[in-house]
């Protein structure tokens, strides 16, 4: 090989080790996201104390060696006497942190991302941040309002002017000024004059209040669009559309009887317990649940003053009607989001979607068709129905007697 050609050829490997070594970093820094998330969320956060501690400011606390040496193997470390060891064991009441086969690679990537994750700002900072940037905006009212004041104030100039040119032509011209006349008796010589139009008017007004009214007597005891707040800002937007909550996991009643019911707090314990802080309210709405319960996330204990949360009820059917949750869930297979909305991809705040009216219901039980095949409830019926040759597709629920007054009024 002479040496043009071995030039090129450790040009050509030097080029391969920079790359390599570029590579490597880049693919370690997105990995230490992955490797956090599937060795360490149960247990950690980097801004807040889950289980474990945070983790934010680790590469100040301990050297890196000690921090591979921990991760792999953390009773090693206490047994070996290590005061900070100890201590950390002891102040997290003697919890047993898993030992991880990792390299030490993984793990310093892990600690990058640690590292990367505590610098950026936090989020609900930065939304009120933005919000009192908003705030701060001038709204647009008030010159909408100085323009129409200095409109009027135009209008009523060249008014005057008007009427000065008018009283100046006539007194160049010897005409007397003609004799004041009042308003009311300029409205009253407009009336005369314009009885037709007047009787119009009156038709319309009539018929309009009659309509209006008609409307407004018709929709009492409706209550479609009623959104309360509510005294924890709980979004079914974030919990059953982003995180995909089954809406019986809340409200399990749904299943097994006549009301779907509201979650104790000791239902929302069993994610909030880990969970503290939320994506747009921080920590200010699931503290409020910790103080119905007397909870310290700090010590994890309940205390004795334990009160219930008052939530404010949005759908309520009048008593003369029976409606029965499990009836129309489980057999029925209905979607809660017939009656309730989409309330996984709208509501922040639970609100009355649908009217809920009479008419509503029955208009429902005319046009849902009965699921009867592979449903427990109905197999007597389908077969006797697929005997007589009634094809599944028409039949709805008021085949079946739910247009009865009985079934909904006893």
């Amino acid at each position: 090989m002479n040496y043009q050609h071995s030039t090129r050829y450790f040009r050509f490997l030097f080029s391969l080790l920079i790359l390599s070594i570029f590579t490597s970093g880049s693919v370690l820094a997105q990995d230490g996201e992955a490797l956090f998330k599937a060795n360490c969320t149960s247990c950690h956060a980097v801004k807040d104390k889950v289980i474990g501690p945070a983790l934010k400011g680790i590469e100040t606390r301990r050297s890196e060696e000690w921090l591979i040496k921990w991760i792999k193997n953390s009773q090693a470390v206490i047994k070996s006497g290590d005061e900070y060891g100890v201590k950390l064991f002891n102040d997290y009441n003697k919890t047993v942190m898993t030992n991880f086969n990792l390299k030490d690679e993984e793990i310093k990537a892990i600690l990058a991302y640690v590292k990367t994750e505590a610098e950026k700002p936090d989020a609900v900072a930065t939304a009120a941040a933005a919000g009192a940037a908003a705030e701060e905006e001038k709204p647009l009212w008030p010159y909408l309002l100085i323009s129409v004041v200095i409109l009027f104030l135009v209008a009523s100039v060249l008014k005057r002017v008007q009427i000065a040119l008018a009283r100046a032509v006539r007194a160049k011209q010897g005409v007397p000024e003609p004799a004041p006349v009042t308003a009311r008796q300029r409205n009253r010589e407009w009336v005369r004059q314009n009885k037709k139009l007047i009787a119009v008017i009156l038709i319309f007004l009539t018929l309009a209040g009659s309509v209006s009214g008609w409307y407004d007597l018709q929709s009492i005891g409706i209550s479609q669009g009623y959104t309360p707040d509510q005294p924890i800002k709980y979004s079914h937007q974030l919990h059953a559309g982003k995180l995909q909550i089954s809406c019986i996991y809340c409200h399990s009643g749904a299943e097994r009887g006549k009301t779907a019911g509201v979650p104790s707090a000791n239902v929302c314990m069993n994610c909030h317990k880990f969970v503290r802080k939320g994506p747009t309210t921080g920590t200010e709405e699931i503290a409020k649940i910790y103080k119905a319960l007397d909870y310290d996330p700090d010590k994890g204990t309940y205390g004795p003053n334990q009160t219930p949360i008052q939530w404010v009820r949005v759908h309520n059917l009048p008593d003369f009607a029976y409606f029965n949750h499990s009836q129309h869930f489980v057999v029925g297979k209905i979607a809660c989001q017939t009656c309730h909305g989409q309330v996984q991809d709208t509501m922040t705040v639970a609100g009355q979607a649908m009217p809920l009216t009479m008419g509503w219901c029955v208009n429902c039980h005319r046009t849902t068709k009965v699921k009867m095949a592979g449903n427990g409830y109905y197999d007597d019926y389908h077969k006797a129905l697929n005997d007589k040759g009634v094809a599944d597709s028409l039949i709805t629920v008021e085949k079946i007697g739910g247009l009865e007054c009985a079934r909904c009024h006893y």
